[in-house]
């Protein structure tokens, strides 16, 4: 049974790896007629495959399929090594200029006092700043379950505090034992 299901994914990986590759290239391409763009970008025409490959080995550069589903497709002759480079080099580019948004959880009591209410206030307006979204959550426990508006009026308090760095997204709503609501900072860097 444990050989089986090794197979089984074996043959799925061997698949997957299959598909991932990107581009046709030089004698890979076994269509009749293709459009072909130079490698200064300027229009070559119509001409067949053969002669586009004759073409593309003459400049010492390669035959690439850009467009599979033209008709006819479109091929461009360009140096694919430095095409890969480039193309990666942009994704590592963007990964590194984008910023990953967390959610920061602060939790209170609705008997929380003064102090520890502006300690949590101080630290929510921090999480803020930093461009992170931040949950206010208020647990009830046993009887002070009879009086959610407490914790609900904690909430907003808790938002009027944060009000010129954040804005609320939804009004604070009651899930099971905790009423909660959340903050998304005023301008996003």
């Amino acid at each position: 049974m444990r050989g089986c299901f090794g197979i089984r994914f074996y043959r799925f990986m061997e698949v997957l790896t299959i598909a991932k590759l990107d581009h046709q290239l030089n004698e890979e391409i076994q269509d009749k007629e293709v459009r072909l763009i130079g490698a200064d970008g300027a229009q070559l025409g119509i001409m067949s495959a053969n002669e586009a490959l004759a073409l593309a080995e003459e400049q010492g550069l390669d035959l690439v399929k850009i467009s599979p589903n033209a008709t006819p497709p479109v091929c461009k002759v360009m140096d694919y090594s430095k095409f890969c480079f480039d193309q990666k080099k942009r994704e590592k580019e963007a990964k590194k200029n984008q910023k990953v948004v967390e959610i920061k959880e602060i939790r209170m009591s609705p008997s929380i006092d003064t102090n520890d209410f502006n300690t949590k206030v101080k630290a929510a307006q921090k999480f803020l700043s930093d461009g992170n979204r931040v949950k206010v959550s208020v647990r009830f426990r046993g009887r002070e379950m009879a009086h959610t508006n407490l914790g609900e009026k904690l909430l907003m308090n808790f938002v009027e505090a944060c009000a010129e760095v954040a804005n609320m997204e939804k009004n604070p709503k009651l899930e099971g034992r905790f009423m909660s609501v959340f903050l998304s900072p005023k301008n996003s860097k």
